[in-house]
């Protein structure tokens, strides 16, 4: 039996990975950054110093997506790349001044969203653990 698109949980899932886009792109237009930049940058503010893979892990991308995007936070002035003084075959990522900055100019982010959402932040944790349950999940199940 074929349900209806509305009725296909990976539709509710990919149009609401649309719809949250739609809400960041206006506050990330100001700093002329994308949300995957933004993510790329969430991942520095909360743990510093990383690898390019390190990143990709993080944001569950392969290398070669993370980096693209990386090299344009480098031409912004917002990362630095170097190679890992212990392990020449990796490339580092540091945030600059202006990304750290970055970080500061942008706090505000999370509560836009919340008010975006109209959700208590106790409903929306327990929606994004649920939604990352399911991740998990269909991860885990072999073909």
């Amino acid at each position: 039996m074929t349900l209806p698109v509305p009725h296909l949980i990976c539709f509710a899932l990919y149009s609401t990975h649309h719809a949250m886009q739609q809400v960041y792109k206006p506050l990330l237009a100001e700093f002329g950054i994308t949300y995957p930049q933004y993510l790329a940058l969430t991942v520095l503010w909360t743990t510093g110093d990383q690898t390019v893979g390190q990143i990709g892990q993080a944001l569950q991308l392969e290398t070669n997506t993370v980096t693209p995007l990386l090299k344009r936070l480098e031409v912004m002035g917002m990362i630095t790349r170097r190679r890992d003084t212990g392990d020449v075959r990796q490339v580092r990522i540091s945030l600059t001044e202006a990304g750290v900055a970055l970080q500061r100019q942008t706090a505000h982010f999370p509560q836009c969203l919340l008010e975006k959402c109209d959700m208590a932040l106790g409903e929306l944790e327990a929606l994004r653990d649920g939604i990352l349950g399911l991740r998990e999940n269909l991860l885990a199940k072999p073909d």
